[in-house]
This record gives structure tokens, sequence and C-alpha cells, in this order.
């Protein structure tokens, strides 16, 4: 079986870029200050790890001249922890830019990176999140062709905050939008929901499961392009839930369409151990965050295809076709048990989990 990424583990990353040799240990207001210690922190340890010929112009933005239209996005990232199972803020923020480009119908090319860092943070800890950029951007092959470094007094921050934007050209079979939506429309998911939230919170509260839960944080594009490629419009929709889970993407739907969005519980893929862990804990995994999962709408015949394209690739081997959009017109999200019976899934209020990504 051939690799999927053929790239080195990170621990080839930690051999091929070794942490520099710095004036402290510690990230101090003077990182962020535009003065040599800033210039030593960029030139030792951002430029260096991230180098490419956008960023050797040391412009304050980057010059593109991309063919045709784009995909633009931007995000921040202040995940508590910073370092969970599966992943880092680091990881978390590249994957997130990658995955908003890729559900609009774009392909991901190039991202800014704005840090915004604690006075005192770990220099290791800084530069372990520096290499997970770097490895999650050259998995998903992307630039980071323009950023930003400031720093905040101690106890003004939370160790390290991300801001990303990113764009790429437009595919050129997509035509993404909720306009698009209509009655007999199927609804398909690539992944298992609820893991990345389930993750974060295990680290943060200090729980144990028999089974360890990890984030599920992957680039996504590979999946949209595959739909892309082949069903092309009949692609009516995508959407990465992040925050607000599963529910808050089909509610977005069905109270903008105005149409009812009818999901059979049965095929929603939930993996053993994040239902175990949400039924002892009292949360519903429909409003767990995810980091890994692809939501769609599809032309109702191609469902079937789209499941198989998404099952091509490993971070879609779990998908599956989980209901439909029906002619009702009251906006509203009823999930249907194997039982017959029914409940409505409401909007999430709030989070079940701040600051999960």
């Amino acid at each position: 079986m051939t690799e999927i990424y053929p790239l080195p583990d990170k621990e080839a990353y930690r051999r091929k870029y070794p942490m520099p040799d710095l004036d402290t240990d510690i990230i101090t207001l003077a990182h962020g200050s535009g003065g040599l210690m800033m210039h030593e922190l960029l030139e030792k340890a951002v430029l260096r790890v991230l180098s490419n010929p956008w960023l050797e112009t040391r412009h304050d933005g980057a010059v593109l001249s991309p063919d045709g239209p784009v995909a633009f996005t931007t995000d921040s990232f202040v995940v508590s922890p910073v370092f969970f199972p599966g992943g880092d803020i680091g990881e978390l923020a590249i994957n997130g830019t990658v995955n908003d480009i890729a559900v609009t119908g774009g392909i991901p090319a190039w991202l800014s990176l704005a840090f915004i860092l604690e006075e005192g943070l770990p220099v290791k800890d800084f530069w372990e999140i520096l290499l997970s950029v770097k490895y999650a951007a050259d998995r998903a092959g992307v630039h980071i062709v323009t950023g930003d470094t400031k720093v905040v007094d101690k106890g003004k921050g939370d160790k390290i905050f991300i801001t990303t934007s990113g764009t790429g050209p437009l595919h050129p079979r997509a035509h993404i939008g909720l306009s698009r939506i209509k009655p007999g429309d199927k609804v398909i998911v690539s992944n298992r929901i609820g893991t990345h939230g389930i993750a974060i919170l295990s680290v943060r509260e200090g729980l144990a499961f028999d089974s360890p839960i990890r984030s599920d944080t992957t680039p996504l594009h590979r999946l949209t392009r595959a739909l892309l490629d082949r069903l092309g419009p009949d692609v009516k929709l995508m959407r990465d839930p992040t925050r607000g889970g599963l529910a808050g993407v089909m509610n977005e739907i069905a109270k903008t369409t105005g149409r009812t969005v009818e999901l059979e519980e049965e095929r929603i893929p939930v993996a053993p151990e994040v239902r175990a862990a949400c039924e002892m804990l009292g949360l519903d995994p429909l409003y767990s965050a995810n980091e890994g999962v692809l939501a769609a709408v599809v032309a109702p015949g191609t469902e079937e295809e789209a499941v198989r394209q998404l099952r091509q690739f490993p971070e879609g081997r779990h998908a599956a076709v989980i209901g439909e959009i029906t002619e009702g017109d009251d906006g509203v999200v009823v999930l249907r048990n194997a039982l017959g019976g029914k409940r409505v899934i409401m909007m999430p209020v709030g989070e079940q989990l701040p600051r999960i990504c």
C-alpha cells in the first residue's frame, strides 16, 4: 500500500530544523516590539522554518496573481489546551483554514498566519507549534505567504492565539450555495462526528477513558476536490461542522432555506468511545465540534457515488448518507431514530465546550 502523504514524520522536521539558540528561553514583550529580539525570533525561527519565495520578499503583504476567481477565508484559533491528543493549535489553525477554503469550493493555495503570544510562553512550546504549522502546511500543499507576530503582557492572553487567512483558485466545477438546495437532495458526512470536542474535554478536565480519544483534525481538501471533480454542480453545499457541530450546520441549512432537514440517527457515524463519553457526560455528539468532518448536500441520485469518492481516502472512510432535505417549510431539523420516533434538533444556544478551536 502506497503512502497517502509521502512526507517524513514530525521527528524528521525536528532533525531538519533544530531549535535555535535564542537569547532567552521564554517569549518576552520584547519579542513583539519590532526591535532586535523580534527580528531574531522571526529570522531564526519563523522565517527559517517557513521559508518560501513569497516570504523571502519580506513585504507586509503578498502580491498574488491567480487566474480566474479565488476562494478566500479567515479564522482565529484560541483552543485551550493548546496541546491535545491528536494535535495542537498550530496544526488545527492550518487544517481549519484549508478546510474553510475547500468547502467554499476553492483549491487551497496561500495562507496568512498571525501569532499573538503571551509573555512567558516557553520558547520550546512555540517551537513545537511552529513545527506543527510547517508540517500541516506541507501536508496540505499550501504556502504561508505573509503574517504578523505580536506579544501581550503576561495574564493578558492565554499562551498563544493564531489568526489565519487563506485563498486559492475556485474549482472550475464548483457551484456551492445554500440557495441551490432543493427537496430531495441528500445529506452526507465523511467521517465520525463529535471526536474533536470530546478529545479537548478529556484533556481539559483530566478525564481518562478506556479508549483514548484523539482529535480528528485533518485537511479535507482532497475530499472536496474529489467530489467536485466527479460530481461538479451536483455538489450543492459543503461545510466543515466545527463549533456547534453537525447540529449547527444542519440548522443553518434548515433556517436559511426554510426546508426541513431529516436525519437518520442510525446512519450518523459516531465512534463507540465518543458515544460512550457523551452518554457518561450528558453531551450530544451532534453538538460536539469536529475538525476532520465534511458535511455535504448533493443532488438526489448522486449520493452513493459521493460516498464512494469519499471512501477512497482514509479521512473519508466512514462516509455515509445520513439524511435528506424534505418539502417541509418550517425550517427545522428532525432526527428519526431506529424505532421511527422523531425529535427536533435545535440550533445550539452556546457551545458545549468553550475555546475548542
